[in-house]
């Protein structure tokens, strides 16, 4: 419990700094391009750090990982805090901090995927991602809205609260024990490195579900222009904005419910490919509306589509890979996440730029819908997978 508490905490302090950071850098600048940057920058350190942060992560404590990011990201808050209480904050401030964050999540994010299997049996896990999906989609739900309700009071309200909940995170985790499993730190050789890379190249589940997330949300991700449509189309301020921010975790929440208590056991590809098409039609919808409660629905139901992927893909992923390699592999799997949502966020930036946000938005969903039957046809060992847990001989 330790851990989903810490996962809890977290994830309330990144929404809401993503909230703050998002709704500051569109008050200083007014650039859609601007906004997809932030998402840019959080994505590359991911990108250029992938094969580092696996070895890490499988030959150190993994816990310990994760204590000694959430200590940079306290540290990063703060520094947010003071510079907008002395009117130090600036666009250039804003992407370097996104910079050290998309560092500090390369390492945290592998970690963290790589540390549930170890304190749960096979047959359970994919209840006990549920589970935890439903604390971090609740964190998401109320993270987003108290960020848009605290940032009335300044930015650095936001942040301050930011730096405390990311202390607490990293004192909690740091009490997590798996003893029973011998953490042996080896060579960094390039072979060593790479084998994460090879594994999942090999194996059409693992690879067909990674990027089919990484394409469906590079396209149907609208999360960065949030504040455009918040401001300029359904004429909000920063708690509308915390509102949306919160939808899909709204239906993410719902499903992870049910999820948790109802996993899914017969049929996980096809599963998996009608809840990406889902996403898709809800983002659509999003994107074509002028209403705000409209708008909220349509990201509820992206968000539970959404959930049901999640669970799924990442089942398969840790259930389809050995523990010795699991570090490895998540890295891989956290740098599909990353391009598909900070490098999504920089598409829609630069397709809000030249179509506009409607645009944009409408287009990526589309391209999800392509993406969800493409990959029926590309990847039929992930379309034809009935179980979660496979059969052992």
């Amino acid at each position: 419990m330790r851990l989903w508490y810490s996962r809890l905490a977290s994830t309330s302090a990144s929404q809401m700094l993503m909230v703050a950071i998002g709704w500051q850098m569109y008050d200083l600048t007014g650039s859609a391009w601007d906004l997809g940057l932030v998402g840019l920058l959080q994505f590359l350190p991911a990108l250029l750090l992938v094969l580092v942060a696996g070895h890490v992560v499988d030959h150190f404590n993994r816990a310990r990982i994760v204590a000694l990011c959430m200590v940079a990201q306290t540290g990063i808050a703060l520094l947010l805090a003071v510079a907008a209480h002395r009117h130090w904050a600036s666009r250039d401030l804003l992407l370097l901090t996104s910079v050290l964050l998309g560092t500090v999540k390369a390492f945290q994010m592998p970690a963290q995927q790589a540390l549930t299997p170890l304190l749960v049996p096979a047959e359970v896990l994919p209840r006990a991602l549920a589970f935890s999906s439903m604390g971090s989609q609740g964190a998401i739900v109320a993270g987003p809205a108290l960020g848009g309700f605290i940032y009335v009071a300044g930015a650095q309200a936001v942040y301050g609260t930011c730096a405390l909940l990311f202390a607490c995170s990293g004192a909690l985790v740091a009490g997590v024990n798996y003893g029973h499993v011998k953490v042996v730190a080896r060579n960094m050789g390039f072979d060593t490195l790479l084998a994460g890379v090879r594994f999942v190249r090999q194996r059409p589940v693992v690879l067909g579900a990674i990027s089919l997330d990484l394409f469906a949300v590079l396209l149907g991700g609208a999360t960065a222009l949030l504040p455009i449509f918040a401001k300029d189309i359904l004429h909000t301020g920063p708690w509308g904005l915390g509102l949306l921010r919160a939808s899909p975790a709204i239906g993410a929440f719902a499903l992870s419910l049910l999820l948790a208590r109802w996993p899914v056991t017969r049929h996980a590809g096809r599963v998996l490919l009608g809840a990406v098409a889902v996403y898709g039609l809800a983002t659509i919808v999003f994107g074509l509306s002028s209403s705000f409660v409209v708008s909220m629905v349509a990201l509820v139901v992206a968000g539970a589509g959404d959930m049901v992927s999640v669970v799924i893909r990442q089942s398969l992923v840790q259930l389809d890979t050995p523990n010795e390699m699991r570090g490895r592999v998540s890295a891989v799997n956290s740098v599909f996440i990353g391009a598909s949502n900070q490098l999504g966020e920089f598409e829609s930036g630069v397709t809000a730029a030249a179509l506009g946000p409607v645009g944009s938005v409408v287009l990526g969903g589309i391209g999800t819908l392509l993406i969800a039957g493409l990959w029926f046809r590309l990847f039929p060992p992930l379309a034809q997978r009935d179980a979660l847990v496979a059969r052992r001989p």
